[in-house]
């Protein structure tokens, strides 16, 4: 569960540098300033990571299933709204958990234990083996988005559109998901590291389990009934969101061989940025919802699970009752006004305040430097709203 003094913590961010610049990750108003947080930190590390998969991506297997897939443009198919996202997203698609890895491996920089490691080997203070796993851990994540594209087609009606599209388009991001995750396995065995190999492939099947848990209680269903509790949301969130960045960065201290106590620290920074980027992004349409704008959430996510714990069954099962329409179909704007009127949003944010105070108490064991900044920065960025 979670820790009782977490409400008590107020968003302030550690910083060893006179203060931290105030960014905002999601809002549209606010994406340049996360766009230049990045890319301040990008040349932290050498190149732009946001081009980390270019090799893979310009292969000659995934040329031909990306020519293919413009038989998709015009249907109603995820996978090309994923694909697009790759392109033009310029919010969201910006290779975050690798860039997290190669910050982390340069603020710890080389260890004393590393003396099979050449220092003429690194580049930006970076080895090799930590850009190559920056890269692995960039495609799996990948890989999963385009495999969580895949349609239930027993849920699929005419007015949906043609059946045929929908087949297609599955049989695509089958394809092209395997194909991303291949090479990503490929790689991670030429790291020639048995420990980083079983790291890495336990965050692969934490995924595979989380993703299995959100689409067997992420329903309607499920939300109208009970749902999930905090402490469920806590694991599926982790398994789902977590779990990849935060093997990721034990690995990256693995690999230049830091003590199991800095692999640790590494490991909690990447769990509690992921989680309070996971909130910070379930908070965004109760904090920057309009009016006249279409609204929608998850009744998984974190201010619904939270409101629905505090407000106790029955008074839940009331609201959702008031939040009907006369088609037996949500308002999710009443739905909306009933979860702000409670303590589940501000609840929610504290949470949210809590875990990039944690990913920041973390990071300050590291040596000061432009590095570590950077990922004070962008643990910072995930407490605002």
């Amino acid at each position: 569960m979670f820790s009782p003094c977490w409400s008590r913590l107020s968003c302030v961010a550690l910083s060893s540098r006179g203060g931290l610049r105030t960014l905002s990750l999601f809002s549209s108003s606010g994406s340049s300033n996360w766009s230049k947080v990045v890319s301040d930190a990008e040349k932290i590390v050498g190149y732009p990571t946001s081009f980390m998969s270019l090799r893979c991506l310009l292969s000659d297997e995934l040329s031909n299933v990306a020519m293919h897939l413009r038989k998709l443009v015009g249907t109603q198919h995820p996978l090309l709204n994923t694909a697009r996202g790759f392109v033009y997203d310029s919010k969201n698609n910006l290779q975050m958990r690798g860039l997290v890895v190669l910050l982390l491996s340069k603020a710890a920089g080389p260890s004393h234990a590393a003396s099979d490691l050449l220092a003429q080997d690194m580049v930006s203070g970076i080895y090799p083996s930590q850009r190559n796993l920056a890269e692995i851990t960039e495609l799996i994540h990948t890989a999963f988005l385009v495999h969580r594209g895949i349609v239930n087609l027993k849920e699929w009606t005419d007015s949906d559109g043609p059946l045929k599209d929908m087949q297609f388009g599955n049989k695509m991001a089958v394809l092209s998901g395997d194909f991303l995750l291949a090479n990503a396995c490929t790689g991670l065995a030429q790291l020639n590291n048995t420990k980083v190999v079983e790291l890495i492939s336990s965050a692969i099947g934490d995924l595979v389990q989380g993703v299995y848990y959100e689409n067997s209680h992420n329903t309607e269903e499920n939300g109208l009934n009970d749902g999930i509790d905090v402490a469920a949301w806590e694991e599926q969130t982790f398994l789902s969101h977590g779990a990849l960045l935060a093997k990721s960065c034990q690995a990256a201290m693995e690999l230049a061989k830091h003590d199991k106590e800095s692999q640790r620290l590494a490991y909690k920074y990447g769990k509690h940025l992921s989680l309070g980027h996971k909130l910070n992004s379930d908070l965004q349409p109760f904090v920057k919802s309009r009016v006249g704008e279409p609204l929608s959430f998850s009744l998984s996510a974190a201010p619904i699970v939270f409101h629905r714990q505090i407000m106790g069954r029955e008074t839940w099962h009331h609201q959702l009752q008031q939040a009907k329409t006369l088609r037996n179909q949500l308002d999710y704007s009443k739905l909306l006004a009933a979860v702000k009127s409670e303590k589940g949003v501000s609840t929610a944010m504290d949470l949210c305040c809590y875990h990039g105070n944690k990913a920041l108490e973390a990071i300050q064991a590291f040596p000061s430097s432009e590095a570590r900044s950077a990922l004070e920065n962008i643990a910072s960025a995930v407490t605002k709203f």
